[in-house]
């Protein structure tokens, strides 16, 4: 099975586009010449590749292939930088990343190789319980993510542990919970929420509380530097993680809410067995300095 690059290049500008149309414009071509390039690379493979709805989404044999061609095109590039002797020449890696690692430790452990290197990151952030979905997708080469478990064809090395804690300024404390932390203060306590995707606070407040979704009033604001300076200035209580408060100086600023309950997330870098040399060292840096600063997963 040999694919046509132009039957490729195609496929993969409709999908990073959204549409036909816009990928006739980025490519020169017209949307019947997208289509019937499109068409053609399906019949080679033998499957449909793309939904063709608006945006274009792709099937589970259109990621695999948009996996492939992404990891082809970056096996490519730096071979032939390395061929060439050309260490100017600048290589972009997407990567998934959960908010709260990029917040903290993921920039200061990984922009000295960046720089090092000459890689451009390409950096999709996500709630950690779904940028493995994104690598799944083809939409990144690797991934910072709560799932242990590999897909095929990828390895997933453990990272160590996130740990949050329940903190609120002194002030909301005083104000909502001075006559303890109690399951009825918490259902009138307003609580700040990452995004709709965010389960951290909902699943302490239904473990512990037992207080189900939308029994309490939230706050959405979808950014950790801003999330963290909503707490400290009392707009809500809400999970922050140990690195990141370490990061900020706060951590003797904030109190928390249940000292006794952190809660603990396992984290994992998943990436393609083959990689590209350069995406195989960053991986190597991405991992040991993880660990430096996370705490220990446990092996029980």
């Amino acid at each position: 099975m040999k694919l046509d690059p132009r039957h490729s290049e195609a496929f993969l500008a409709a999908l990073d586009s959204g549409s036909f149309e816009q990928a006739a414009q980025d490519l020169h071509l017209t949307p019947s010449a997208i289509s019937q390039r499109i068409r053609a690379l399906e019949e080679v493979l033998g499957k449909p590749l793309l939904i063709r709805s608006r945006p274009c989404r792709a099937t589970r044999e259109g990621q695999l292939l948009r996996q492939h061609l992404q990891r082809a095109a970056l096996l490519e590039a730096d071979l032939a930088a390395t061929f060439a002797g050309d260490d100017s020449a600048m290589l972009s890696v997407s990567l998934a990343i959960n908010a709260d690692s990029i917040a903290s430790w993921f920039l200061p452990a990984l922009t000295p190789f960046l720089v090092r290197e000459r890689v451009l990151l390409d950096a999709i952030v996500d709630d950690q319980d779904h940028t493995y979905t994104l690598l799944q997708a083809g939409m990144a080469l690797g991934c910072v993510s709560t799932e242990p478990q590999a897909m095929r064809g990828c390895s997933a090395s453990p990272l160590g542990v996130m740990r949050y804690q329940a903190l609120a300024s002194a002030d909301y404390h005083a104000r909502w919970f001075a006559g303890g932390v109690s399951r009825d203060a918490l259902r009138r306590a307003p609580v700040m929420i990452y995004n709709r995707k965010d389960r951290l606070q909902a699943d302490w407040l239904l473990q512990h509380f037992g207080l189900p979704d939308d029994s309490y009033p939230c706050h959405f604001l979808p950014a950790s530097d801003p999330y963290l300076q909503a707490v400290r200035l009392g707009l809500g209580w809400g999970m922050l993680p140990d690195v990141q408060l370490a990061a900020s100086g706060l951590a003797d600023t904030l109190l928390p809410l249940q000292p006794d309950k952190p809660v603990d997330v396992a984290l994992y870098w998943h990436h393609w067995q083959v990689q590209s040399p350069r995406l195989a060292r960053l991986s190597d840096v991405l991992i040991e300095a993880a660990r430096a600063v996370l705490r220990p997963t446990s092996t029980g």
